[in-house]
């Protein structure tokens, strides 16, 4: 139990009860800021400050060296540094202070992983797996054809109504409700009429189970990592994976990044960047097992 309440208590729960009243963040959101907070409030007091006017830039770059010594890794830190400038604008902007110790402090965010992808002789193993003379085979070779034609999320691929499709292309509903179009190659486009002619007419779906529901993304994942088994394919291999590896190939073969973004349904054209970056680490480990002097 607390003892005491001070300045940075008061402040503190003024700035939660504005969260959750005035931004309607989530209970996890709120836990989260509370977590980051009180663990700035405990490294200030140890310092025998109390008080978030009294607060310096220099008390806050200490903590980031505290908790990189504490073997915090750097995306906690730089999370909350996040939560700290949230907490000391809303007191500015709340005339509680006039002064904030967060301008200027600044935590290098850490580097994005290479998302993991699997080459183009992997892809055409994993699609020549499943039996396409049979119903179950049909439809599992159809949704790794469009996964890795499209780059479509497993949830955009399980949930895709057949009033989507289109002669050579799919209106996929994303992230936020937002519509694209994404082209569909002949090959994919051939085995998803196969499919649909295949399919109960009446069905809303494209991929729907025995009682009229969508494929769950549990199940899809299973149907992938049996498939990628049978094709001697090691490693995690996912409806993710795949698309990964849709971005990474059409970049590689020097498609424009601004149409892969579009394909990908990319809000940023910076989360569409990190595949020039996996383009160029596997040129590299080409140049290095191939070459005399790699």
């Amino acid at each position: 139990m607390r003892g005491v309440e001070g300045p940075f208590d008061h402040a503190l729960d003024a700035f939660l009860a504005w969260c959750r009243a005035e931004r309607a963040f989530s209970q996890n959101t709120l836990d989260a800021y509370r977590r980051d907070l009180r663990a700035l409030q405990a490294h200030l007091h140890a310092l025998g400050v109390d008080d978030p006017a009294e607060v310096t830039r220099t008390h806050l770059e200490q903590w980031t060296l505290d908790s990189m010594a504490a073997g915090l890794a750097r995306s906690t830190v730089a999370r909350r540094r996040a939560s700290t400038g949230s907490f000391y604008r809303f007191l500015i902007e709340d005339d509680v202070l006039s002064v904030n110790p967060t301008e200027g402090w600044t935590v290098s965010s850490p580097r994005r992983p290479l998302p993991e992808s699997i080459s183009e002789a992997q892809v055409e193993a994993l699609l020549a797996t499943p039996n396409r003379n049979t119903a179950i085979g049909l439809r599992d070779a159809t949704m790794l054809e469009l996964l890795y034609a499209t780059g479509l999320r497993v949830t955009e691929l399980v949930s895709l109504p057949r009033s989507a499709v289109h002669d050579g292309w799919l209106v996929v509903r994303g992230k936020g409700g937002k519509e694209r179009i994404v082209p569909v190659g002949d090959v994919a486009m051939d085995l998803l009429e196969d499919w649909l002619d295949l399919c109960d007419p009446d069905s809303k779906w494209v991929f729907a189970t025995r009682t009229g529901k969508p494929m769950s993304r549990q199940n899809m994942w299973l149907r992938i990592r049996k498939h990628a088994k049978a094709a001697g394919i090691h490693g995690k291999v996912s409806p993710h994976v795949l698309r990964h590896a849709f971005a990474t190939h059409l970049v590689a073969h020097g498609a424009d990044l601004r149409a892969v973004q579009a394909m990908l349904g990319h809000a940023s054209i910076s989360t569409t960047e990190i595949y020039t970056h996996v383009a160029r680490e596997r040129l590299k480990r080409v140049h290095a097992e191939s070459h005399p002097r790699g």
